[in-house]
């Protein structure tokens, strides 16, 4: 069975040529939990989700899949 993407934090970071280690330090997280939210495995909080999206410069519902199936 497989998993649906809810978050789309891997995505973005490709577009914005961007690591998941940059964005580890940005957020003085460790990266096995950014690895985490990039695969979905588990999802950051909406607090989280928003500095995300400040540091990206992009709009917290472009880190959203809002793709229905």
């Amino acid at each position: 069975m497989s998993r649906k993407a809810i978050n789309r934090i891997k995505v973005v970071l490709v577009e914005k040529n961007l690591s998941s280690k940059w964005l580890a330090e940005q957020l003085g997280k460790n990266e096995a939990t950014i690895s985490r939210w990039c695969t979905n495995d588990v999802q950051p909080t909406l607090n989280t989700l928003s500095s995300i999206a400040e540091l990206l410069g992009v709009q917290i519902t472009d880190l959203i899949n809002n793709e229905q199936k």
